[in-house]
């Protein structure tokens, strides 16, 4: 989420406080995850990361790439993409924001800001419409983009043809990350090492029914829905042929907005339909690559119940349910006190690596040369 103005701050926390014994989780789940003391509960967990973030803002060198269909993406790199020839050796860390979020998106700042410090490339990709200057044709990101994030992380294997490339998406970035993975199994297990997502809400209709519902409605969705309205009106304006303008000035809900909006451009009947048809969870067992799902248990608006168990799920797909850390939250410190959430997708990364080299070498100890006469 983009950090909203100070006077919203003490709202969000008042509504917040009222309603954190509503979030907090009864189930059992991996509690790796310790969040402070005083952030009971998964709201506070969600907002707290958003208004006080853990990682400073940062500074990217951003490129423009046109897509073939006429329209563009802006990309934020943490080098200049002039000098990417000197990082051909680097591991490549490419991130998918969530709805409405950007580069400086809480979670952005500290996953890039890891990267750098690992000597890693880093680079967020945002979806159209989200960098600050409105896409050219009448197209919305949709949440299970598959083909979006084919062509973007095709893009990084040209530019970055010896790079192992890994691949993280939060919340709605997270859900299109997974989509991909499943619909483009061979396509994604040839141009990535790893994937993690983060607070991916899996079966997007459960998530968005949650989010317009009680206490949600007021700390989440009328905040999204503020800053997704004026960008509609304006491709209304722009394009009064596909969109009603009037429909869209009423909408106040998250659904609504789909209805009048997205489901449209996206060609659907209803935001129901359009929810189904771009929902991750379907794929996840065509997946190939290995795969991080971390999710907390008492996620304000992803329900715990819409998440998928072991038996939903390839085997390349680790499932990680914390008991707590909000949506996209984990506000916290790990190991070498370095943020929790980073520190988890690395190691994850870092994992996988390793039992990649190990497939590679234990064969080569093993090895006995009387083997070949037998």
């Amino acid at each position: 989420m983009r950090q909203p103005p100070t006077a919203m701050r003490v709202i969000y926390l008042i509504l917040t406080m009222a309603a954190f014994m509503f979030s907090a989780s009864t189930c059992l789940a991996t509690n790796d995850f310790k969040a402070p003391i005083w952030q009971v509960g998964g709201h506070l967990q969600t907002i707290i990361p958003s208004l006080f973030p853990q990682t400073a803002k940062q500074s990217y060198v951003r490129e423009r790439w046109e897509l073939s269909d006429g329209d563009f993406v802006d990309v934020d790199w943490t080098e200049s993409p002039e000098h990417l020839d000197n990082a051909q050796n680097k591991p490549v860390l490419v991130l998918f924001h969530g709805l409405e979020g950007s580069s400086q998106s809480h979670y952005a700042r500290m996953i890039m800001s890891s990267a750098r410090q690992r000597g890693w490339l880093g680079l967020v990709v945002h979806f159209r419409g989200c960098s600050g200057e409105p896409n050219r044709l009448p197209r919305v990101y949709y949440a299970g983009d598959a083909e979006e994030i084919n062509t973007f992380i095709s893009i990084i294997h040209q530019k970055l043809p010896e790079s192992a490339i890994y691949a993280a998406g939060v919340s709605l970035g997270g859900n299109a990350l997974l989509k991909w993975l499943g619909q483009y199994p061979n396509e994604a297990r040839r141009l990535v090492k790893a994937a993690a997502a983060i607070s991916a809400p899996i079966d997007l209709k459960q998530t968005a029914h949650s989010l317009d519902t009680g206490i949600n409605y007021l700390l989440y969705s009328k905040h999204f829905v503020a800053t997704m309205k004026p960008k509609a009106l304006q491709m209304a304006e722009r394009f009064p042929d596909h969109l009603d303008a009037k429909r869209i000035q009423s909408v106040s809900t998250v659904q609504e907005m789909d209805n009048a909006v997205t489901s449209v451009l996206f060609g659907t009947k209803s935001a129901d339909e359009y929810y189904d048809v771009n929902a991750s969870k379907p794929w996840l067992p065509a997946i190939q690559t290995e795969t991080l799902i971390l999710n907390a248990k008492n996620d304000p608006f992803v329900p715990f119940e819409s998440l998928p168990s072991e038996a939903e799920v390839s085997s390349t797909v680790h499932l990680d349910y914390q008991a707590e850390g909000g949506h996209a939250g984990f506000y916290g410190r790990g190991d070498k006190a370095s943020p929790w959430l980073a520190g988890r997708i690395f190691s994850f990364f870092d994992s996988i690596e390793q039992l990649q080299l190990d497939a590679v070498v234990d064969p080569l100890i093993h090895f006995h040369p009387a083997s070949l006469y037998q």
